[in-house]
């Protein structure tokens, strides 16, 4: 499949050790045994491999609405997200398995006034925020994009 990126954002780069007792996903089920893990397909390789769930952010969502009442879910992306879901489902607990709580500020910003202020400058010939990156980043972005379009 080639070389992977070696470098994920911050809010889905899930740190290392959870209480430093080892890979988020191992701690997190060492004190959740019976615990649900889904995490971001862009975490960490190790922590992705470690995965017991995880295709997609939509993915992510699905999980967490599915999984029984009652169910602990450790979720591998940034913590806006993830404290969303435990808002959207209080009959279930769900943690981050970031211990340092990172926030995605780029995520952040992705929302309706942001999106209406980048349209704006599409329709007056401006583009705004423009993101510039080297072949194999554009390449890999882009097997990223299409994979995430091929299962909606």
């Amino acid at each position: 499949m080639g070389s992977r990126r070696p470098r994920s954002c911050c809010g889905r780069d899930i740190a290392r050790s959870i209480s430093g007792s080892g890979p988020p996903p191992e701690a997190f089920r060492a004190e959740h045994p019976d615990g649900i893990v889904v995490v971001h397909p862009e975490c960490a390789h190790d922590v992705g491999r470690a995965r017991r769930r995880g295709r997609s952010t939509d993915f992510i969502i699905r999980a967490v609405g599915a999984a029984p009442a009652g169910s602990v879910l450790g979720i591998g992306t940034e913590i806006h997200l993830v404290k969303r879901l435990a808002d959207e489902h209080p009959d279930k607990t769900v943690v981050s398995l970031d211990p340092l709580i990172c926030p995605c500020s780029t995520m952040f910003r992705i929302d309706a006034p942001h999106l209406a202020w980048v349209l704006e400058g599409l329709v007056d010939g401006e583009i705004r925020n423009r993101i510039t990156v080297d072949a194999e980043t554009a390449q890999w972005a882009r097997v990223a994009l299409e994979r995430m379009l091929a299962i909606t």
